[in-house]
This record gives structure tokens, C-alpha cells and sequence, in this order.
């Protein structure tokens, strides 16, 4: 998104105080409906005073396109897709012109269109999710979609200002935030046995269905996984999942290895 308008008409369309960035600094924020459900996360990159780069998933890149420019109406900017090459790097501070990333756990940063640092070793997959769902950290297609709110997710304390003005979705949000709390948010839980849950896989309580497994991944002899647990639920409970048991999950801070997992925005 470029042009004089761009700041402005970006700090009325998404959830964080976008105009409060300088240059090169970064931060991460929701493009909500009315209702508050989740459009696209977005990690909002500032490039110069009236540049911004909007980095999201690669499947939802139109989509956001396409209703940042509905409701542009007079704004004197322009809104152009770009693809870039992101490598994430683990286990080490992000440095200077780098993108911070929060969601697994230990330090890391996302390098675009940029070689990865000298001595860095591939990341499995598997390990990439099991650092991620240890975090809690939620991801678009599993734990978000048009059906999350953001506190539900654990987004307000990273994507969400309660202090600039007014965007689509402020008024629930604030609402949640100031009057209530959510019904529902993640957990980490622990399955017996190796088999891998279905996405969306009910959860029950004392015979009632309470959550829903959101992502999952082997763990040793049973699964572990993170999934919308009712809140109240005691965060000790065992819960079922069919026949198989669900315990809350023990586990140790990961290792600040310097790992790495090529991927794209």
C-alpha cells in the first residue's frame, strides 16, 4: 500500500496503531468484519513514511486485496500485490531491517528475500508445528478463520490496540475486552496414543462437548495438540476424545537452536 493517504486510510481499516511505526519497524494486526471474525493476520511492515508492505498468507493475499480496495473510496493511495521469499530463522535475535516473530516460543525473525545466516540448519516440519503448538500460537486454516474472535485466539495483547481510533470490528472488540471475556481459548493438551486427530475433532466433558482439536502433531508415543476448550473447564481436566484421553500437556521451554524453515508470504 503506497501513497499519501496510505497511513491513515491503513490505521482506519486494521486493528494496531499502524501510523505509530517508523521506517523499517514492524508490527502485527487483524483486518476484522463489523462482527469482529478474522478476514486475514496481517504483519504490517512500514518500508518509508507513506509505503507499507502487508504480509499475510499466501491464500488470502486477493482477499485482502480486494477489500482493502472496497473500501478505499477518496483515499489517495494505491493497493498492489507483491510476492516475497520469507525464511524464518529460529534461536537467534532478530537483527536491524529484519520482521520480529512471536508465535513459536523462542527468539525469531523472518528474513525477506534474503540468504539465511551463515551455519543455520533446516527445521522439520513436524518440529516447525511442535515448537508452534507448544507456544500456542495460532495459524490461519487451523485455529483462525471467520468463525474466531481475536480474544478467543489469544490475539488482543499482540494484534489489537485499545488506544487508537476507531476500525471495523472495534466496537465487539471492545466490548469483549472491557465488559466480558471470551467463552472459549487454546490449550495445549496431550492425546494418547499416535494417532493424528481430525481438524475440528469434538472434545467432551463429563459426556458434553466442550472443544475442538485445532492443530496436531506426533509426540513421542501420543499426539500433541491445540485445540478451544470451553473456559469452564478446569485447566486440569481430563477430556476425551472418543475413547482416547486428553490431559493438559507437561513440557520444557525448546532449545534457542538457530534453525530455520524457508517458506513464503
Amino acid at each position: 500500500m503506497r501513497g499519501p493517504d496510505a497511513a491513515g486510510y491503513l490505521q482506519r481499516m486494521v486493528s494496531n496503531d499502524v501510523e505509530a511505526l517508523a521506517p523499517d519497524e514492524s508490527c502485527e494486526a487483524l483486518l476484522l468484519t463489523a462482527k469482529a471474525r478474522i478476514v486475514a493476520p496481517l504483519i504490517v511492515v512500514r518500508r518509508d513514511h507513506d509505503d507499507f508492505l502487508l504480509l499475510t498468507e499466501p491464500e488470502l493475499g486477493e482477499r485482502l486485496a480486494v477489500e482493502l480496495l472496497r473500501f478505499r473510496f477518496a483515499a489517495k493511495c494505491t493497493v498492489e500485490r507483491e510476492r516475497h521469499l520469507s525464511t524464518l530463522v529460529l534461536g537467534e535475535t532478530p537483527p536491524a531491517g529484519t520482521v520480529p516473530n512471536v508465535d513459536y516460543g523462542v527468539a525469531a525473525y523472518e528474513l525477506l528475500d534474503a540468504e539465511p545466516p551463515a551455519g543455520a540448519v533446516p527445521i522439520t516440519a513436524d518440529e516447525l508445528e511442535r515448537l508452534r503448538i507448544l507456544a500456542a500460537a495460532p495459524r490461519w486454516g487451523r485455529e483462525l478463520d471467520d468463525r474466531v474472535l481475536p480474544a478467543e485466539a489469544g490475539l488482543e495483547g499482540r494484534a489489537i490496540s485499545f488506544t487508537k481510533g476507531c476500525y471495523p470490528g472495534q466496537e465487539p472488540v471492545a466490548r469483549l475486552h472491557y465488559r466480558g471475556h471470551p467463552n472459549r481459548g487454546l490449550r495445549v493438551l496431550e492425546l494418547e496414543g499416535g494417532e493424528l486427530p481430525a481438524h475440528d475433532a469434538p472434545l467432551t466433558y463429563e459426556d458434553r462437548t466442550v472443544g475442538r482439536v485445532t492443530s496436531a502433531v506426533a509426540d513421542g508415543d501420543g499426539v500433541l495438540a491445540l485445540a478451544y476448550v470451553r473456559r469452564e473447564v478446569p485447566g486440569d481436566a481430563t477430556l476425551r476424545l472418543g475413547h482416547r484421553a486428553v490431559r493438559p500437556a507437561r513440557f520444557e521451554r525448546a532449545d534457542e537452536a538457530s534453525v530455520l524453515l524457508p517458506g513464503q508470504h
